[in-house]
């Protein structure tokens, strides 16, 4: 399989070329020239999320040098489960993509990128810098994923203040090949000045760079897996196909399940939950797409203005008519975050992250306009990355994960930049 860019300026290349290139040359993100069409039937056999994973992505990888290594890859980045599990509401089943070493659902994508890139490298390369923009989890999977890969080395940029306390200490606690700087301004800056370097021919001639946010292809296929892992098994089950509810913000993990479903796999609505930076669910309500600035929410991880996803979104249904006849997406303000975390263990059973609870809100409203189906919410963090706001709403401590409580453990520093190029390049040497 070849792959070419959104914006029609760039050859069809491998996927090898694709993974080390991060973003095409033209600019634009790249996705695959066709799409592969399977059947429920396909994946029999296929019970693990390594084992579909293999089969889900080999025609990604077919023709590719990787292709004989896919099934080890696939292994090394899905080591740990995503389990579907019901809760106290009928027809809500929360799909755990916590279980990793960052207790983040970017673990898989990262791993698996990382297992990828580690392939690829000769012993004469240049070292590559792989340079990331977070709003709060990606830096840190990303960090652990690549952490000590000899040739790789890890530039981290994150908005200074507004990632939780955690988070930013898994962001600075690494070292090694890994440097995180905290930028003064937003996380629509760190991504601005990511892709500014990425696209800087200059630069990357004397210091080769690619890209581990979800615009990176390597990012994007593997986190296919765990949608179509959790649809085949509910359907299995069930003889229907799951509905989804995708937190969101730079709409990676969601444009995954989207791409999933287009393959076939035996996904029913998706519905995409943002948290106040309400720029996808005013397009999907009818307004011209228009980026804006993003503003600071509960759910940091989603404080995205500027969705770079959307580019592909637009890619698989150019007609907007259309997209927005085929999903939906809606905006949760911080004050009905904090309810749901509020009453999430008495009405669920469950313990909420900020992101996760804005899906919940999203299915209540599905269901209070008599939306019925079996839903997965795709529960992206763990609550205790997040205790500042999630304790005091619950009245008592979250129990912390036994990866992230050795990440606490270590000492933790990040550099201070401004929000400007020249500064960011100076950092990068």
């Amino acid at each position: 399989m070849k792959f070419i860019s959104t914006r029609g300026g760039t050859p069809p290349t491998s996927l090898s070329a694709a993974l080390v290139a991060g973003l095409a040359p033209d600019g634009g993100l790249y996705v695959p020239d066709a799409l592969p069409r399977y059947g429920q039937a396909d994946f029999d056999g296929a019970n693990t999320l390594a084992e579909v994973a293999s089969h889900l992505l080999a025609p990604f990888f077919a023709d590719d040098p990787l292709a004989a290594d896919l099934a080890t890859i696939c292994a090394e980045a899905f080591a740990f489960e995503a389990p579907l599990k019901p809760t106290r509401i009928d027809g809500c089943a929360v799909l755990e993509l916590f279980h990793g070493p960052t207790a983040a659902f970017k673990d898989f994508g990262a791993r698996f990128l990382a297992a990828c890139m580690q392939r690829l490298r000769k012993p004469d390369d240049a070292p590559l810098t792989i340079v990331v923009a977070t709003s709060g989890d990606t830096g840190a999977a990303v960090a652990a994923a690549f952490h000590r890969r000899p040739g790789l080395r890890v530039v981290i940029l994150y908005p200074d203040g507004r990632v939780s306390p955690r988070q930013a200490h898994q962001l600075g606690c690494f070292g090694d090949n890994v440097r995180a700087l905290r930028v003064a301004g937003s996380f629509d800056d760190c991504q601005r000045l990511a892709k500014q370097a990425l696209g800087d021919t200059t630069l990357q001639a004397r210091l080769p760079l690619s890209s581990a946010n979800s615009i990176s292809l390597g990012r994007l296929l593997p986190q296919m897996t765990y949608h179509a892992h959790a649809a085949l098994t509910h359907t299995r089950r069930h003889g229907a196909p799951l509905n989804l509810i995708v937190p969101t913000g730079n709409l990676g993990n969601a444009f995954a399940a989207i791409l999933a479903r287009a393959c076939g796999l035996p996904i029913g609505q998706i519905a995409l939950a943002t948290n106040a930076n309400a720029v996808l669910p005013d397009f999907f309500a009818g307004a011209d797409y228009a980026p804006q600035a993003s503003i600071a929410t509960l759910a940091n991880a989603m404080d995205v203005g500027a969705p770079s996803n959307f580019e592909r979104l637009r890619w698989l249904y150019p007609d907007a008519a259309q997209l927005r006849q085929t999903f939906l997406a809606e905006s949760v303000d911080d004050a009905t975050i904090r309810t749901v975390i509020a009453r999430g263990e008495a009405d669920y059973g469950e313990t909420f992250c900020p992101h996760t609870a804005c899906a919940i809100a999203v299915f209540e409203r599905l269901r209070a306009r008599g939306i019925g189906g079996d839903w997965a919410i795709a529960a992206t963090a763990h609550p205790a990355k997040f205790d500042q706001v999630v304790e005091p709403l619950l009245g008592h401590a979250v129990a912390v994960p036994p990866a992230l409580a050795e990440l606490l453990a270590r000492p933790a520093q990040a550099e201070p930049i401004d929000a400007e190029y020249t500064a960011f390049v100076r950092a990068l040497h």
